[in-house]
């Protein structure tokens, strides 16, 4: 199998390249336009890797794309291209629009033409998966979780452009019969991830002694998800689930913001404490709350096991730890990106 993967320069496309290629003998074309969250540095190990190719390409470049359907012949398309930071969203709206829906039209378009050449079992077994967001569902209130068939309701630039995509991958199922599967993912964290998301701006800011800034009160609730975790899943469902399904993956791991923030400050003071002995939880700031912010996510991932057999194998410390642990042993990978142009500023105060 040939397996095409766009953003595969970014936080999760990064890992699951790489576990492509330990865990399957299939070929892998990592397509990605390294903008400000593609490193390539995040693929240093797997660089050489004889079952590997890189290009560095925009999924808006219809010309481009329908190259590299033509010369690499994918038997799997993986989705994962797009500007994924609420924050940044706020800020700037018309570079989540280009990317995640005309992007992802784009693409839906070049995999049609190529789908639509194939014959024989190579057709059988062709796959598009778009890889989304939990987000696209709006917010929750003190109860309930999220299914396959809870009704969209995005709140931000970010998860209104994710929801236009998800719905062009699903019309290009039904009306041009492209054999697609749809994931929504709760949120997710581990090694290579930017660091403007929450878990690598507390860990970046506790080690520097600058304040941890929680928005509001630090109530919001998330379902959090190690990426391994759902490296596998999306693995699982590209190579096991049924083409126009979606389905739904989260960690079984729901935290208030407050609490998983005191959680990495109590495993740094353990890996690396302070030098004066007290407390990274000492410098939690409270700031004013981000536009439009959702009260709470949560993620009913029954389909995806009955169905398909998985769970999440990490519990509801032992991912953190590892992540903790991996930002500490590995400041040459993040220490370039904070020395360019992003330097753990707030994005989105609208």
């Amino acid at each position: 199998m040939k397996i095409l993967v766009t953003g595969g320069a970014g936080f999760i496309g990064s890992n699951l390249v790489r576990h492509l290629l330990a865990s399957t003998a299939n070929e892998v074309l990592t397509v990605d336009a390294l903008t400000y969250a593609g490193n390539l540095n995040s693929l240093t190990d797997v660089a050489a890797h004889p079952r590997h190719r890189f290009v560095q390409a925009d999924i808006t470049d219809a010309v481009l794309l329908r190259h590299l359907f033509a010369d690499f012949s994918p038997g799997w398309v993986m989705h994962l291209a797009a500007e994924s930071h609420v924050d940044r969203s706020i800020d700037g709206p018309g570079a989540f629009i280009q990317t995640n829906v005309v992007g992802t039209f784009t693409l839906l378009q070049a995999a049609r033409a190529h789908f639509d050449s194939l014959t024989g079992p190579a057709r059988d077994r062709f796959r598009f998966l778009h890889v989304s967001t939990d987000e696209v569902y709006g917010s929750l209130g003190p109860s309930g979780l999220f299914t396959e068939h809870t009704p969209y309701d995005p709140h931000s630039p970010y998860s209104a452009s994710k929801a236009a995509s998800d719905h062009l991958a699903r019309a290009w199922a039904d009306t041009y019969r492209l054999p697609v599967l749809v994931t929504n993912c709760s949120n997710n964290y581990g090694p290579y991830q930017f660091p403007e998301k929450l878990i690598p701006v507390v860990i970046l800011k506790a080690l520097r002694g600058d304040p941890i800034p929680v928005y509001g009160k630090g109530e919001n609730i998330r379902d959090w998800l190690y990426v391994g975790d759902h490296c596998e899943a999306l693995h699982t469902v590209v190579t096991s689930g049924r083409p126009g399904q979606t389905y739904n993956i989260g960690g079984n791991n729901e935290r208030k913001n407050i609490d998983l923030v005191r959680l990495l400050c109590t495993l740094l003071d353990e890996l690396r404490p302070r030098a004066d002995g007290k407390s990274y939880a000492a410098q939690i700031s409270f700031v004013a709350d981000r536009p439009g912010h959702d009260l709470r996510y949560a993620i009913d991932a029954t389909k995806i096991k009955t169905e398909l057999g998985w769970t999440p194998k990490q519990d509801h410390s032992s991912g953190f730890r590892q992540t903790v642990a991996w930002y500490l042993a590995n400041e040459s990978w993040w220490r370039p990106i904070l020395d360019g142009t992003y330097r753990l500023e707030r994005l989105g105060s609208a």
